[in-house]
């Protein structure tokens, strides 16, 4: 994995369970909704939860895209950066 850019703080949709942040359903990055398609990986560090996906411009765009989220629970908020494919 190469990261194409550094992390930029994001808005995120995520599915709850137990905990909050169980699983980004959808984000928005650089003025664009994403709809999560994959969750190819998620690991947890202390204080933070990070998760590689597959994403697709909810517009229609062609291809999907992947990237690294991750949430930082004591400030409760998200960052991603785009990877390449």
């Amino acid at each position: 994995m190469t990261e194409a850019n550094s992390f930029e703080p994001i808005q995120v949709t995520c599915y709850s369970g137990r905990t909050y942040a169980d699983r980004p359903a959808s984000f928005v990055w650089q003025d664009k909704k994403y709809v999560t398609k994959e969750v190819e990986r998620e690991w947890q560090e202390p204080g933070q939860k990070h998760f590689v996906v597959t994403a697709r411009g909810e517009r229609g765009e062609k291809g999907d895209k992947r990237f690294e989220l991750c949430y930082i629970e004591q400030d409760d908020i998200w960052w991603l950066r785009e990877l390449e494919t």
